[in-house]
């Protein structure tokens, strides 16, 4: 179970801050339903996170043990150093927020695209290449996406402006470097 909770709690702090909590923000303002807006959000993380934890896990089986320590290292210093670079919302993702096919169908899709190349997307990819089981990196990638986003929406703006993203961000990107480190080290 060690796997689930280390990939929860790097992804929620990966996910403060990040666009799709701002995404989360401007669809529970947008449509005041928080029921749909988190299903959707359940269901496109669900769905990104398992795919990149099975290419991450594809990629660590192709690589050599030592390849493999070196990459993942490496990548999780450069997450810790993304870690820091403020997100904004894209206009793809407020397009995608638009549309009229339900509040529910918007926030998959506008979730899902959000997460494309996300930094929590590539934090996914690289615990599936470095963790096992399979199902607990989804399972513990897509808790820590819902730890901080459920809040998100049902607290909404007025509530999430309180939250220091500068500290968050700081202490995501500290505890990415240290797992890099130590992944480097072993």
């Amino acid at each position: 179970m060690h796997t689930l909770w280390i990939a929860c709690a790097g992804v929620a702090l990966a996910e403060l801050g990040d666009k799709t909590q701002l995404l989360s923000l401007v669809l529970a303002a947008r449509y005041r339903r928080p029921w749909p807006i988190v299903s959707g959000i359940l269901v496109a993380t669900l769905v990104n996170h398992a795919l990149a934890a099975l290419a991450g896990d594809w990629l660590g089986a192709l690589l050599t043990p030592q390849v493999q320590r070196w990459t993942v290292g490496i990548s999780l210093l450069l997450v810790a150093a993304w870690t820091m670079k403020p997100d904004r919302i894209d206009d793809a993702s407020a397009a995608a927020r638009r549309n009229g096919h339900g509040v529910f169908i918007a926030t998959a899709i506008a979730f899902f695209l959000a997460e494309m190349g996300d930094k929590t997307q590539v934090a996914t990819l690289i615990l599936g290449a470095e963790l096992t089981p399979y199902w607990q990196v989804v399972a513990g990638t897509t808790l820590g996406m819902l730890a901080v986003n459920v809040p998100t929406v049902w607290l909404g703006a007025r509530h999430a402006q309180r939250i220091p993203l500068k500290l968050t961000r700081t202490l995501a990107a500290l505890l990415f470097a240290l797992l890099g480190l130590w992944v480097l080290l072993r």
